[in-house]
């Protein structure tokens, strides 16, 4: 299966040949159903419509590559590299519980360890009971060394250990898990705030990457969530996963279009390789 294989396509561009109102009422419509939102929605669809106007464009094939170009041009935003500029970087991944966040940190530590990069989990959710035996389990798999306490533990303390290890060792990156943090919970954004205060405290000059991890299949959910994330916190990138699991992959376009954060990474099934740094031009090929 390709990147991407299983997201339903907008087959909209076979089902008509010209270029009509109905054609492209309805591709808002199926544009919106994808949740890539209403207002992402009419700006590439009107975008879609100027493009074919200036250069005579009349038929459905054709413009299916220029609604690429579009979709791609909107994803666009930030960076999508992961920055690891520094030994150690940190990068600190947020989110609800459900999502996969635990997974997630394990299939990145993955795709360092095959890179090359040294790398240590650091298990600061220590509200569930089984994230760091989750964690380990995952650090065993690919090869990292893990640092965690017993549950109930202060959060941030784990990450102090981290950084001072990764600093004795020269360890390339130290990954965080957070607990899956409601948004409306001051306590847990304070203790996110505590993390980053240990963080900048112990390595000041660091790179740190702070990744939200959104689950596709929730839609617009996902999309206020990571409205109300990056009102608190410095979010630099998003992980969607389960995005083989869905037809509503605009979520990624509405997130660059509507709050200017990049996807860095998706998931697109449950293996250890399953999460790939994230490709505009191929997920627009899959999703149109």
């Amino acid at each position: 299966m390709g990147f991407f294989d299983a997201i339903k396509k907008l087959n909209i561009f076979t089902t008509y040949t010209k270029l009509t109102e109905d054609f492209y009422d309805e591709l808002e419509e199926r544009l919106i159903l994808a949740d890539m939102g209403v207002e992402s929605s009419v700006k590439a669809v009107q975008r879609l419509r100027e493009r074919c106007e200036e250069e005579k464009i009349g038929d459905t094939e054709r413009a299916r590559e220029v609604m690429r170009e579009i979709l791609a041009d909107m994803l666009n935003v930030g960076d999508k590299r992961l920055i690891l500029y520094s030994t150690p970087a940190v990068v600190l991944f947020i989110g609800v519980n459900g999502v996969g966040k635990t997974t997630t940190i394990g299939k990145i530590g993955n795709i360092l360890k095959r890179e090359g990069k040294s790398v240590v989990f650091a298990a600061a959710d220590t509200f569930r009971a089984a994230a760091a035996e989750q964690l380990t389990i995952w650090a065993e798999r690919c090869g990292a060394d893990i640092i965690k306490q017993g549950e109930g533990a202060d959060p941030a303390s784990v990450v102090f250990d981290a950084l001072n290890s990764a600093n004795a060792k020269q360890t390339n990156v130290v990954l965080v898990d957070t607990a899956g943090r409601l948004h409306n919970k001051t306590n847990l954004m304070n203790e996110l705030n505590k993390i980053d205060r240990v963080i900048k405290r112990e390595c000041p000059y660091c790179s740190k990457e702070t990744l939200l991890v959104l689950d596709a299949t929730t839609g617009q959910n996902g999309l206020i969530q990571a409205k109300q994330f990056k009102e608190s916190c410095g979010i630099t990138g998003i992980v969607l996963t389960k995005l083989d699991g869905t037809a509503k992959g605009g979520i990624a376009i509405a997130i660059a279009q509507e709050l200017g954060l990049p996807v860095k990474f998706a998931g697109v099934g449950e293996g250890m390789d399953d999460l790939r740094y994230f490709d505009a031009d191929e997920f627009v090929k899959a999703f149109i």
